[in-house]
């Protein structure tokens, strides 16, 4: 195993990220408002700034988002510590290209726990180099605030750490940072995995793509991937009425609100041409 490890400052500060979560089951790290304050900033990082900017918007331009939002949750996306916006979308558009194929960072076909997470960190020819990831998002290469936060995410992310330890004491570092990651990091990585192989299939797509009920309910719609997959422009990834996306219901708002425009979902004959048999 350690011949096979190729990443070992992602392997490490995963493994110190969990370990730090560990801490909240330490009465003395626990407090409500910590409890609270973890789902808030949860939602904000992963909802609004990884499913809602990073995903539907940046990388697939499912719909236009008013320029300073669009910054504004790109930032929230960074606070998610999953890559800045140039890493995080060339690697989605990678996975699109060769989806559960040779060339996709975490193909499902190598197993789940490839897909969920050791595509990260053990040797992987799939991973991006920094030229393919310019390759892959020009658009936000060519953006010098998104040049900004590829390169500074880690340090928006300590800074956070040090607010919350200031304000609240060790509860807020504690739940505000290492449990919020980890739990953020696994609802993500079940989008490859268990989206990869568990649920049913309504659309064909020439992948092992599902549609995963409870992970649609629990990720903020990002489980109806076959949908996702079927149709990766849509800003909409609930199709059916059943199929809750929380998401998308924010974008109708956003729509409401003005803050949104040019929002992308399927029409009933592309639905038809791919539906599944």
């Amino acid at each position: 195993m350690l011949k096979k490890i190729d990443n070992w400052p992602v392997l490490i500060g995963l493994s110190l990220i969990h370990l730090g979560a560990l801490l909240a089951f330490i009465p003395a790290f626990f407090s409500w408002p910590a409890f609270a304050l973890m789902w808030i900033i949860a939602y904000a990082t992963g909802a609004l700034g990884v499913t809602l900017c990073y995903h539907r918007t940046l990388t697939h331009r499912g719909l236009r988002m008013w320029k300073p939002l669009e910054y504004a949750t790109a930032t929230l996306g960074a606070l998610a510590l999953q890559g800045g916006p140039i890493a995080w979308v060339s690697t989605h558009r990678a996975h699109h290209a060769h989806s559960d194929k040779v060339g996709d960072p975490h193909d499902s076909n190598r197993g789940f726990r490839w897909s969920h997470l050791n595509w990260l960190y053990l040797a992987n020819g799939a991973i991006l180099t920094r030229d393919q990831q310019l390759r892959l998002a020009p658009d936000l290469a060519a953006d010098p605030y998104y040049r900004f936060l590829d390169r500074y995410a880690i340090l928006f992310q300590i800074v956070l750490g040090l607010a919350l330890l200031l304000a609240g004491g060790w509860s807020w570092l504690v739940w505000g940072i290492f449990v919020r990651l980890v739990i953020s990091y696994h609802l993500t990585w079940l989008i490859n995995s268990a989206a990869h192989g568990l649920g049913y299939q309504s659309y064909r797509t020439g992948d092992r793509s599902t549609n995963c009920w409870w992970l649609g309910l629990v990720s903020w719609g990002e489980g109806w991937h076959n949908n996702h997959h079927a149709f990766p422009f849509s800003a909409r990834h609930g199709i059916r009425w059943f199929e809750i996306d929380h998401t998308w219901h924010i974008i109708k708002l956003l729509k409401w609100l003005r803050l949104v425009s040019n929002v992308k979902v399927p029409s009933i004959q592309m639905r038809r041409r791919l539906q599944a048999h």
